[in-house]
């Protein structure tokens, strides 16, 4: 076997472990059939992830970066706030339909770290991922398109946060119908009236 560097060994497991979890669910999912998966030996496996924890907290943030790649490439600053905040709603959108498996763990992930005893804090720094990750989102948005927010970030962050855990779980449910663009229009002016008033770039 090649030897691989400790850091990219971790995320070709973390990466392992999204496919075998979104395949075969959380709870069915062992570390020897993410080792399978990665076409390492368990032994391997152990030396990167000393805990089951540790792993799903690896799992957690990795599908986290996944869309918000997909997101922050698509509010690069459009001619003004609206639209640059209704193409990263759309990119994200866009995401879910193409990677619905993902999306979905994510859901199991909480279940499961809830149910489980001594992981319940993995379900907290979930959603504090997310909430960490509108943070960066939103200052940057004011540090491009020169805006003052109407709401205080920690607020804003938060509630997107958990309007998009809904907006995710509906898009799941009900797939994707001829609502949908109507749906991230209203959103996305709501939303736009939160962040701040209409502005041109700079």
């Amino acid at each position: 076997m090649a030897r691989m560097a400790s850091a990219e060994r971790r995320r070709q497991l973390t990466e392992a472990a999204i496919r075998a979890m979104t395949r075969d669910g959380v709870a069915r999912t062992t570390t020897r059939s993410i080792a399978a998966e990665a076409g390492v030996s368990l032994s391997v496996f152990h030396y990167c992830f000393d805990s089951k924890q540790v792993l799903l907290e690896s799992v957690i943030e990795t599908i986290t970066a996944h869309y918000i790649a997909v997101v922050k490439e698509a509010i690069r600053p459009k001619a003004t706030l609206r639209e640059t905040v209704r193409a990263g709603f759309q990119a994200y959108w866009d995401h879910v339909a193409a990677h619905p498996g993902e999306h979905m763990l994510t859901y199991e992930l909480t279940q499961y770290a809830l149910r489980q005893p001594g992981f319940e804090h993995l379900a907290r720094r979930q959603y504090e991922l997310y909430t960490e990750t509108y943070t960066g989102l939103l200052e940057e948005l004011r540090r491009t398109m020169g805006f003052e927010l109407r709401v205080p970030v920690p607020a804003l962050a938060r509630y997107l946060a958990a309007m998009t855990d809904g907006l995710t779980l509906s898009l799941l449910v009900l797939g994707h119908d001829a609502a949908s663009a109507a749906v991230l229009d209203t959103i996305t002016d709501h939303v736009a009236g939160l962040v701040g008033d209409e502005a041109h770039i700079p």
